[in-house]
């Protein structure tokens, strides 16, 4: 069975930085691409960042500059470097993963639970 486990939410100032962290764990051949998409209330679940497993970065416009994403192959692991926060940056944050779990012919989508990023004003 594949885990992906998020860490690094919370309630930051505008202006402020905050770092996430997702670990998979469990059952897994492989790792394809990595990344962190967010849902607003009231809004759809969009990406945020992704990267791919020789390490091509595919950043949504509105993060360009103040996100920074990056893996660690060996662990597994998945970060997200969040600066210069906007209010407009809270919300829920969640980590996907395309992964081989041992024994199975092909890639799925797994996600995390997610994690709460508030901006206070």
């Amino acid at each position: 069975q594949v885990q992906l486990v998020e860490s690094g939410g919370g309630l930051v100032q505008a202006g402020g930085s905050l770092r996430l962290s997702c670990a998979a764990s469990g059952s897994i051949f492989s790792i394809n691409a990595m990344g962190w998409y967010r849902q607003a209330p009231g809004k759809e679940r969009e990406l945020v960042a992704r990267i791919g497993s020789g390490g091509r970065i595919n950043y949504a416009d509105s993060v360009k500059g103040r996100f920074t994403i990056s893996r660690d192959n060996a662990k597994n692991t998945v970060s997200l470097q969040i600066d210069s926060l906007k209010f407009e940056d809270t919300a829920a944050y969640y980590c996907n993963a395309y992964i081989l779990p041992v024994g199975s012919v092909r890639f799925e989508d797994y996600w995390g639970q997610g994690t709460q990023v508030t901006v206070s004003s």
